[in-house]
């Protein structure tokens, strides 16, 4: 061991794992191995710590392969990826080697079985994970109501009575006297509100002890076809009274029992990217995972796409069908189809070549060629007689759907939609933005705070009466510590100080950092633009150094002079403590995830962001500019433990009802000293106290920043947008 000190000079604990001919059954045999007593030829010095450790090698090995780690299966040593073999002596016989061949077959066989098992045991947890947190995002968002409205019993049961009951003094009819509730099902679509017949408000009764229960009650009868009750809560009756209708999306509570179940929604996705197949920014991530994450809860989802000649080449894309063609806009419109991530997507390819290209963007005709797209998908829909109840589009490319829509099509067939659209950066296209803003019955953007901060912005401050902030989510399936390929040790919450040593000595390897004092990692992994806050960037490395951490950085400039900047910091600062990567590479963007401790983000601005999500999904510490979806996803450890409760855990109280669910490190500022405020005290909490450092890194692995809660908000927008 004194060539190889794992686990440090003191460590006096090893474990040995051994495999067989090559490892041909992988590792068949763990044993902890024995100091030896010190003698003459296994003395103990500066150079010699010898361990030992016995094997029983099987009759038809012909070789034994071993390698070593501490006790905790986080550092390794194997011979400098050689692992260390041993020869074994065979005096096997020709009939011996026969019995072997069998042997060897029924063990294949098994294997081959268990394998399948393993694959369905894995299958079934990764589906009752993704109903846990289903059910948990659909808990919280109805926990974020109880403030206002909840019900006795807390989900009402179809065919049953139940108690409504309202705190008014949280809502816009704090002043009222009296509080009167109207009532319906089903998102007001049951036959007790056929043709009109919505239920005269009804009188709920005052609370007794206002002060100790100021809930406001009334009992209702529940249809035993109920999917769904529906509240609006006024100040009287008629003219004069005013309405508390949760900001034109009314009180709606999901019933239990239900002989009925709710019908899906329509949505189709109309948009330029969408990932894996065209993917160029977050906006590609979003079609797809947001489709993805409304199908999960029962609707029905398409996109539609142009057709790019690179898709020809794509691997993913070979089972396309013909769906439809039509003539449209002087040239021959050829729809097909195939299933992406799960999704129905139909390509749109006209005649004239106009997507006959090898690129998404970079063309003078980008904006005519996606408004003629826009215009020949609105088409499709018509000539194949689709209704979808929603048309979402997105960003300035397909902004044109919104205008289109109502101009062209809604009067002459097409009836039924109504149109969503996303802004998912407000930099690009902005007469586009507001025209699309105006013509959609729902605008939103990627996060609450980034919709306050652009609320005044010409192409919405028109439209803020629909205008919503909503942030992104990331995939769980493809961003997953327990299942990533990529990573040294598939680790989760539970295994989360195992796994990400692993992962820091395999970043440190691959970047030829030193091990020595397991120091804090410090990354950045960004696109090096003034937007990402380049000058902060900058500042982190150094100081990361100051602090006696070490700082990895992987992203590029697309302008070059930024990128020569950075191309001298990293000669400057390059070494055993700093490794500088400047090209994309998804391996070790994903091993920088697991093995970083700390993850930068310094963005002057941030839409939405998935970094930090991405990074707390591998057990990373966020340390953040607070602006934007940064703000909304961030919670620092020491300020904003009530902000933080309320969204993750939607408690009113941190210290009785849920704990702490603060998340990583904040600043509001620009300035360096700024993201010095909230570094310093990132690092000073992992050396100062680095047991409860790591408890927050599995904290944060175990938070849902999925799309289940987005889903669920988008499809509230979608219903408002309906009037349902």
């Amino acid at each position: 061991k004194a060539q190889n000190p794992i686990g440090g000079y003191e460590c006096s604990r090893l474990k040995v794992h051994v495999g067989f001919s090559n490892w041909m059954n992988g590792v068949e045999q763990v044993a902890e191995m024995r100091q030896m007593t010190p003698s003459k030829k296994y003395p103990l010095d500066e150079n010699n710590c010898w361990f030992e450790f016995i094997v029983q090698v099987p009759k038809f090995a012909t070789s034994v392969e071993f390698v070593v780690s501490d006790a905790d299966e986080a550092s390794w040593d194997n011979n400098e990826n050689d692992d260390y073999v041993v020869a074994v002596e065979n005096t096997n016989g020709e009939a011996d080697w026969s019995k072997m061949q069998t042997m060897l077959a029924d063990e294949l066989k098994r294997k081959r079985k268990q394998a399948k098992i393993d694959a369905e045991i894995a299958r079934q947890k990764a589906e009752d994970e993704r109903a846990r947190l289903k059910a948990a995002a659909v808990e919280i968002s109805l926990k974020q109501q109880r403030h206002i409205i909840t019900c006795e019993p807390l989900t009402p049961q179809a065919g049953r009575k139940c108690t409504v009951r309202y705190n008014k003094n949280n809502t816009n009819l704090s002043f009222a006297e009296d509080i009167y509730l109207t009532s319906g099902f089903n998102r007001w679509k049951h036959e007790n509100n056929n043709n009109n017949n919505v239920p005269e408000p009804l009188k709920m009764r005052k609370p007794k002890n206002p002060k100790t229960d100021p809930f406001y009650t009334i009992e209702i009868d529940v249809p035993s076809n109920a999917w769904m009750c529906d509240f609006v809560f006024s100040s009287g009756i008629g003219e004069g009274a005013q309405y508390d209708n949760r900001g034109g999306k009314d009180y709606h509570l999901p019933t239990n029992g239900s002989t009925e179940k709710a019908p899906p929604l329509h949505v189709i996705n109309i948009a330029v990217e969408m990932a894996p197949i065209a993917k160029v920014g977050g906006l590609a991530d979003v079609v797809t995972s947001l489709s993805r994450a409304i199908a999960d809860f029962g609707h029905h989802v398409e996109i539609v796409v142009p057709m790019y000649s690179f898709f020809n080449s794509s691997p993913l894309l070979g089972a396309r069908e013909f769906e439809t063609n039509f003539d449209f806009g002087g040239c021959t419109i050829t729809v097909t189809k195939c299933r992406v991530e799960g999704v129905m997507v139909f390509f749109v390819e006209p005649s004239n070549g106009m997507f006959a290209r090898d690129a998404v963007y970079g063309w003078n005709d980008d904006a005519s060629r996606f408004n003629f797209f826009c215009n020949a998908a609105l088409e499709f829909l018509l000539q194949t007689g689709r209704q979808p109840d929603i048309l979402h589009c997105h960003d300035w490319s397909s902004a044109e759907v919104a205008r289109a829509f109502w101009e062209n099509y809604h009067h002459h067939g097409l009836w039924k939609p109504k149109v969503a659209f996303t802004i998912h950066n407000m930099n690009y296209g902005q007469a586009k933005l507001g025209e699309a803003a105006f013509h959609s019955q729902m605008t939103t953007t990627v996060s609450p705070s980034y919709a306050g901060e652009v609320s005044g912005h010409p192409a919405v401050s028109g439209n803020l009466h629909k205008f919503h902030g909503v942030r992104n989510g990331i995939d769980p399936e493809i961003w997953n510590p327990s299942t990533d390929n990529f990573i040294p040790v598939k680790y989760d919450a539970d295994t989360v100080v195992k796994g990400k040593k692993a992962a820091r000595n395999e970043l440190r390897a691959r970047l030829g950092l030193t091990g020595y004092g397991d120091k804090p990692v410090v990354g950045v992994i960004s696109r090096l633009t003034a937007q990402k806050g380049i000058h902060l960037i900058k500042h982190a490395a150094h100081h990361t150094l100051s602090r006696g951490g070490q700082f990895v950085l992987l992203g590029s400039a697309p302008d070059p002079k930024v990128q020569a900047d950075f191309n001298g910091l990293g000669a400057q600062l390059g070494g055993e403590n700093a490794g500088f990567f400047f090209a994309f590479d998804e391996t070790l963007s994903r091993l920088m995830y697991a093995g970083c401790d700390v993850i930068v983000v310094p963005s002057m601005f941030e839409p939405c962001g998935l970094t930090q999500m991405t990074a707390m999904r591998y057990g990373t510490i966020p340390c953040v500019r607070a602006t934007g979806g940064l703000r909304d996803t961030v919670f620092d450890v020491d300020t904003d433990k009530s902000r933080a409760a309320w969204e993750i855990n939607a408690s009113t109280n941190w210290e009785t009802d849920g704990g702490d669910c603060t998340n990583g490190f904040s600043f509001e500022g620009t300035a360096e000293g700024d993201l010095d405020y909230a570094l310093d005290r990132c690092i000073d909490a992992f050396w100062n106290d680095t047991a409860w450092f790591r408890s927050l890194q599995a904290r944060v692995m175990r938070q849902d920043w999925t799309w289940n809660k987005p889903a669920l908000e988008y499809i509230d927008l979608y219903y408002q947008s309906i009037g349902k």
